[in-house]
């Protein structure tokens, strides 16, 4: 079938001239596999369309808080119910206590925690508090590990075990990440060596306990224990990223899954419902350290905006009337997609999965288990992998470097095309 993205281009052409590279995050420009961007019109259930009418089954899902597919119903009305009250307020409201109890209910490390407009926002402002309670300035953080773009979290991956870590972007002063270490995920010798060189100066580690911004990486078993452990000996508290894994894994994120404790946790994307939102919290005695009723300052005029917050809540209450049965057939269906495409036993591909995320690597490697394994990956080959599919209707993530996503709108139909068109074009790029 014919595949015109005609109007789509002419759209990337105009968006050029006044927004820089034509978007607005650099992950939609496609440079990372080659072509121009699809201008997407409209979008429901596990479908997006495009302006010049192609359909697309979407595995993107707005980078995870999709988990109900696009355009959910009941999430919509609960939205435009709020919207019908005011849009913002700057003001409290009844809901943001509601939306808060859930988190707290459902993740119960996060015993306190405070709303934001991004995970962004939600990491940055966790660190700060971090290094406000325990009057410590140095932060690990992992290479490969995405925690927004806060400066001291721009640190190039692979600069060092316990050096000093050099930004990865200019207008990132070395001044700002001078304080930013950096370990190897799945290496807790890398950690115990920059504790060893930083003794008594560590306020926190971030990470993500399941990385999902290097593609899917999972964590050995016993590695989080292990981190937190160390962490705790050395007074260093432990900071979960779970913005994207958080409700995506279970309800009570990859904490509960692997059945470990962080002190503080940042969550974002699902508990808005597709709204942009994001959050932080933690111990009660850590959260009490925030303005105003400790010394850290953080704020936000559109935290907690009402219509984010009543999305958010209308998730949160799906998931929980639909646990556990949701994240098993999440599941069952994301394992479905890797089961068919590995009984092809295509020796290039090597795909991770775990929960409702996936990803296929472009590697012959037997496993993915850090940055390194992941720089390994051709990239090239995925480019080409990618605008295959992406000509036959089915949208994955941009980049080598993302995760794709299953919601419950799929059906076994769409996976079924899905497998078949992705085995399809794997042998059309192997025998090139």
């Amino acid at each position: 079938m014919g595949h015109s993205t005609s109007k789509s281009e002419v759209l990337f052409e105009l968006a050029c001239k006044v927004i820089p590279g034509g978007v607005n995050s650099p992950v939609r420009s496609f440079k990372a596999v080659g072509g121009k961007p699809v201008y997407i019109k409209k979008a429901i259930g596990p479908y997006m369309f495009d302006e010049d009418q192609n359909k697309y089954i979407d595995y993107i899902a707005s980078f995870g808080p999709l988990i109900f597919g696009h355009s959910n119903q009941k999430i919509i009305d609960s939205a435009f119910a709020a919207m019908k009250d005011g849009t913002t307020f700057g003001a409290c409201h009844k809901n943001e206590v509601k939306l808060a109890q859930l988190i707290s209910q459902t993740i119960p490390s996060m015993e306190m925690l405070r709303l934001t407009n991004s995970g962004t926002e939600a990491t940055m402002s966790c660190i700060r508090l971090a290094r406000g309670f325990t009057k410590r300035d140095k932060i690990i953080k992992f290479e490969g590990c995405y925690h927004g773009h806060a400066d001291y979290l721009l640190v190039k991956a692979g600069s060092g075990l316990s050096t000093f870590g050099s930004p990865s972007s200019p207008g990132v002063p070395d001044e700002f990440v001078k304080n930013t270490l950096v370990a190897r995920f799945n290496d807790i010798d890398s950690v115990e060596e920059i504790f060893k060189k930083n003794a008594n100066s560590v306020a926190a580690i971030i990470l993500e306990p399941v990385p999902a911004n290097m593609g899917l990486v999972l964590p050995d078993e016993k590695f989080l224990n292990k981190l937190i452990d160390l962490a705790h000996s050395n007074k260093t508290l432990v900071i979960f990223d779970e913005v994207v894994s958080g409700y995506r894994l279970s309800l009570g994120g990859a904490q509960k899954v692997f059945n470990v404790r962080p002190d503080m946790t940042c969550i974002g994307k699902i508990i808005g419902g597709g709204f942009p939102v994001g959050a932080f919290g933690g111990k009660k005695e850590i959260m009490s350290m925030l303005s105003p009723t400790g010394p850290v300052y953080q704020a936000g005029t559109l935290s907690g905006n009402p219509v984010a917050v009543a999305g958010g809540i209308r998730t949160i209450e799906l998931l929980i009337e639909s646990n556990p049965k949701i994240y098993i057939d999440l599941e069952k269906k994301a394992r479905y997609i890797k089961e068919g495409f590995e009984s092809e036993k295509i020796n290039f591909i090597n795909i991770n999965q775990f929960g409702s995320m996936l990803t296929f690597f472009f590697t012959k490697k037997k496993s993915i288990r850090n940055y390194s394994d992941v720089l390994s990956c051709d990239t090239n080959l995925y480019g080409k992998f990618f605008s295959s599919l992406l000509s036959s209707g089915v949208m994955l993530p941009p980049s080598q470097f993302e995760t794709m996503f299953v919601s419950t709108a799929h059906s076994y139909e769409d996976l079924d095309y899905t497998i078949a068109k992705s085995i399809e074009s794997a042998k059309k790029i192997g025998s090139e």
